[in-house]
């Protein structure tokens, strides 16, 4: 499977994943100990253990709910490793909610070559989709 192919089982997985069903995503992520997860329901974590247990915890935040697009804001490739910064549209409920939620996730997802096929290595999710003037520091009391 190339790249783009890997990139549409990608989005499709994660249309799954809105829906509560991480499996179709954890198929896609690397299995080994250098794999990273960093979504918006915790801390960042390393190893497939912990990634396989934090999208698991993720995914049992949503239900009835879809992927509407995804964005692609840039892209990095090379013969072995590929970085895609996306803007995923998302709608789901949401951590026991009954209502629809919407919501824009920036995503940065890195893909590596292991043994001829096309893995997830790193994912980084962050509602953060508006500017803000403040920036950050706005509450660190300086």
């Amino acid at each position: 499977m190339d790249l783009n192919e890997m990139i549409e089982r990608y989005h499709t997985a994660a249309d799954e994943f809105s829906r509560g069903d991480p499996e179709p995503v954890k198929t896609i992520f690397s299995h080994r100990d250098d794999v990273t997860l960093a979504n918006p329901f915790g801390p960042a974590v390393c190893g497939w253990e912990r990634a396989s247990s934090a999208l698991d915890y993720a995914s049992s935040r949503f239900r009835g709910g879809s992927v509407r697009t995804f964005e692609r804001v840039a892209s990095f490739i090379s013969a072995d490793l590929a970085t895609i910064h996306e803007t995923e549209r998302w709608s789901a409920k949401v951590a026991g909610g009954e209502e629809i939620s919407t919501f824009d996730l920036r995503v940065t997802s890195t893909f590596r070559r292991e043994d001829g096929e096309w893995r997830l290595v790193h994912r980084h999710a962050d509602p953060i989709a508006t500017a803000d003037p403040h920036g950050p520091l706005r509450n660190s009391g300086n």
